[in-house]
């Protein structure tokens, strides 16, 4: 079951290209892979320690971790007004 949490990068290594996202919905830490960052054009498919991103994540061990990130925003989207 694949399920969507915001949470904060705590660890990113760019030379191994994985990283850790915690947050309420993954205790213990969401391991994420650089194949996973969302990103345009050039852009370095990385994240930055202390970023708040959203993410999809699943349930599955991955070294470590019990769950393993699918897709990862590398920003958050502006919040959306309602008139």
């Amino acid at each position: 079951m694949k399920s969507t949490s915001v949470g904060t990068v705590t660890q990113w290594s760019s030379d191994d290209g994985w990283g850790v996202i915690e947050s309420v919905d993954t205790p213990g830490g969401c391991w994420a892979h650089f194949s996973v960052v969302l990103g345009t054009g050039d852009e370095l498919r990385a994240l930055t320690v202390g970023a708040v991103v959203r993410f999809a994540w699943e349930a599955g061990e991955q070294d470590g971790f019990s769950f393993r990130a699918t897709s990862v925003g590398s920003g958050m989207a502006p919040p959306v007004r309602y008139r």
